[in-house]
């Protein structure tokens, strides 16, 4: 199948730009008016032009049964015959060369952009498809977007993927008590009851005192890089080589071992600052890692379905140092209308057992809503500001029954940098380009 799918690739991306299927309704206000209740939009400026991050919806063909053809659909086609039948989408990087108009006929073409794979993933084994949109007003272009989709094989019962998942822990009476803290979003160490002294790995006896009475402290997760490893080869259930094992020197005195993440092989420093990720590697696994401190997780490390247990109280404080915060409760009735006025009818977004068969645990916010969400965001904390692109990497899924908690910073007065977090960790991390400031 891989040969197939390669060859298939490399046939579609030597077609270039191809004419898509029509964009069946003008920029009309009504469409414009379910979008922006659906997600909450109170902006008065889309009574004249329209939001731009709602740009793929012109050309969504709905429930269509004469549906035209995606530049993607054979390969697509080929990964679910083959097994992989789960999709999310992964990555959207759309540009705007200015708002429309109501009133305004749109067409659209599309190009191949190619596929990568096979991948690890949290959500299990896949392909990487990605292709490119753009769309125009007679002749003259108005907005293009890369769009990136991940084709997996769902995992089966139990979290298993089609090679296997990351070892177990073994947790027993000494060790209990450190999982359980990283379960509820803390990292504890054990504690001598007599002596006081701190110690990690934890065992049954003091090797200063021998006292066996023992307890626990919460430490602060912050520390230095004492020494690291680079692992190549041999290969390991649910790692993707090469990979970072770092141990570390905590403020508190001990030391402790994890992956390095966010941080490339050859960007690792002896001695670098580096601070507690609590990572989600399935719905059974949360395990303690480290990235550099005050670092923002990179993009290209990051795979959906695995990424920061993310409490909600640190959630909350990240909320109350942005004035701007803005959190959405991801009702069902929120999630599906959404899908629903992005013309997004993927039965992911609104068929809970479907999303389940698909080896997720409900129905999720799809890629267009958190387009329009971020957008959102921007324009309330800088009204005056005139979009000119939106890229949004996803990370974990914001499931029906979760709160989605949008935060960010102004860079300069060109970008503004947007994180989107659900209590599984990162939903998304978004870059937004403004024309000229705010």
């Amino acid at each position: 199948m891989h040969d197939r799918l390669m060859a298939l690739a490399e046939e579609l991306t030597a077609l270039g730009e191809r004419p898509a299927g029509p964009c069946p309704d003008p920029v009309n206000a009504p469409m414009i008016r379910n979008w922006t209740q659906a997600l909450g939009d109170r902006d008065t400026r889309w009574t004249g032009t329209a939001p731009p991050a709602m740009i793929q919806v012109w050309s969504m063909p709905g429930l269509s049964t004469d549906k035209p053809g995606s530049v993607a659909d054979r390969v697509l086609a080929l990964l679910n015959e083959s097994g992989f039948t789960g999709v999310v989408a992964t990555n959207c990087e759309q540009t705007y060369d200015r708002y429309l108009r109501h009133g305004e006929e749109l067409r659209s073409t599309m190009r191949f952009g190619g596929v990568t794979g096979p991948k690890r993933t949290g959500l299990g084994e896949g392909y990487f498809v990605t292709w490119h949109q753009t769309w125009y007003s007679g002749d003259e272009r108005v907005a293009e977007m890369m769009f990136r989709v991940l084709k997996f094989r769902p995992r089966a019962a139990g979290g298993r993927t089609a090679k296997g998942r990351r070892p177990r822990p073994a947790v027993g009476p000494d060790t209990r008590f450190f999982w359980d803290g990283v379960r509820d979003g803390e990292l504890r160490v054990q504690r001598c009851a007599e002596c006081r002294r701190l110690r990690h790995p934890p065992g049954p006896m003091c090797p200063d005192c021998h006292a066996t009475k023992r307890e626990h402290v919460t430490v602060s997760g912050r520390g230095t890089l004492h020494s690291y490893v680079v692992h190549h080869h041999p290969p390991v259930p649910g790692f993707d080589p090469p990979f970072v094992v770092a141990l570390v020197d905590l403020e508190e005195g001990v030391r402790m071992v994890g992956d390095l993440l966010d941080c490339p092989p050859d960007r690792v420093r002896i001695g670098m600052p580096v601070e507690l990720v609590l990572q989600k590697i399935d719905d059974d696994l949360t395990l303690p890692q480290w990235r550099p401190s005050g670092s923002t997780p990179e993009p290209a490390a990051r795979e959906p379905g695995a990424g920061e247990s993310v409490a909600p109280e640190a959630r909350d404080a990240e909320a109350a140092a942005d004035p701007a915060a803005l959190s959405i409760e991801l009702t069902p009735t929120f999630v599906i209308a959404t899908a629903l006025a992005t013309r997004d009818f993927t039965p992911v977004h609104h068929d809970t057992a479907l999303a389940r068969a698909q080896g997720s645990k409900d129905i999720f916010l799809n890629i267009l809503t958190t387009m329009g969400l971020v957008q959102r965001y921007v324009l309330e904390r800088l009204p005056d500001a005139v979009l000119e692109g939106i890229s949004v990497r996803l990370g974990v899924p914001a499931y029906a029954g979760d709160t989605l908690t949008l935060t960010g910073r102004v860079v300069d007065d060109r970008t503004v940098e947007v994180r989107g977090a659900v209590s599984l960790g990162d939903h998304a991390i978004a870059t937004v380009r403004l024309k000229g400031g705010s």
